[in-house]
């Protein structure tokens, strides 16, 4: 599943942030974008587990567009 990222750099943590607006909360960081965006992988893979395990519904993918 694809889910749209919003990535950008914050001063104050001195990293990029990325949040995963699709699934609430769910959001990931890295001092580096490439760091950003792998770690946000890892938290989609978690969120989407712990859904599961919780008997929550997962949403799907608005299907926007991926940047590299």
């Amino acid at each position: 599943m694809k889910y749209e990222l919003i990535i950008y750099w914050s001063d104050e943590d001195q990293s990029f942030v990325v949040e995963v607006p699709e699934l609430p909360g769910c959001m990931a960081d890295g001092k580096t974008y490439e760091q950003a965006v792998a770690n946000a992988k890892e938290v989609i893979e978690e969120w989407i587990e712990t859904a599961r395990n919780l008997g929550l519904p997962i949403p799907t993918s608005s299907g926007g567009t991926i940047c590299n």
